[in-house]
């Protein structure tokens, strides 16, 4: 009999409905608004708990989108999948952050180079140290390329992904930003580990949604719909992958 890992409590698809690369926003309308826009003949390939994921077309090359939702235990549940049951080689998050940097400001474009945590999603893999998350060079190189022809504001450095949006501790910002992280999202630090795991390739791109010392921010449709310079650097990119 065929052992097979699919379809998932998760996931009810198979194998071959995904594409190489799968672009993941959090938000699941994010994944609607990325796959009507942008793919040609998009078809639903996914629905389960609302976690809408979709495969089409972009510039004749074959891409999927489908939201992880918040947070690092629901991104770690959703890439493991793709990457070690359906095949995936490629996840490009595409997300949302609060700038920690005067210099990087709402709208911009972050690329994560790398994703410090104040999580404990790396104890399972009960290493002898600590473990630095950390982007794939090729899908990075290649977003940055794109994000220079495309002409847009864009940084790549230290991300951090937080177990936390409300956190007791009223001046973990100010230490992060010390060190020169850039922005504070809740998901890279799991995708990346996930991926270094399964030996693919993952990246982190986020707009700017809001910024921590500068009280600015954006509304919850407008991160929905309008970031649109994000989701075209991870198009190209996939493209490029292939």
């Amino acid at each position: 009999m065929e052992n097979k890992n699919y379809p998932t409590p998760h996931i009810n698809a198979k194998p071959e409905d995904f594409a190489k690369t799968v672009l993941m926003p959090g938000d699941p309308l994010r994944a609607k608004f990325i796959a009507e826009t942008y793919l040609e003949n998009p078809v639903l390939v996914n629905n389960v708990r609302g976690v809408q994921g979709y495969t089409g077309t972009y510039k004749g090359v074959r891409v999927s989108v489908m939201a992880s939702g918040m947070g690092m235990p629901s991104m770690g549940i959703y890439s493991y999948e793709l990457f070690n049951f359906f095949g995936v080689e490629n996840i490009i998050r595409v997300g949302s952050a609060g700038s920690l940097n005067m210099d990087v400001n709402v709208r911009d474009v972050v690329i994560g180079m790398g994703a410090c945590t104040n999580s404990a999603y790396v104890k399972q893999f009960d290493l002898p140290g600590t473990f630095s998350a950390t982007a794939d060079y090729k899908l990075m190189q290649t977003a940055v390329d794109v994000s220079k022809e495309m002409g847009v504001n864009w940084h790549v450095g230290n991300i951090l992904s937080s177990d936390t949006f409300y956190s007791d501790d009223m001046t973990a910002n100010d230490k992060w930003s010390k060190l020169g992280v850039m922005a504070v999202e809740m998901e890279a630090a799991a995708l990346y580990m996930n991926a270094a795991r399964a030996r693919k390739r993952a990246l982190v791109i986020c707009t700017i949604s809001d910024h921590i010392y500068k009280n600015e921010a954006t509304t919850a449709e407008e991160r929905q719909n309008s970031f649109t310079q994000m989701m075209e650097i991870a198009l190209e990119t996939a493209v490029r992958m292939e």
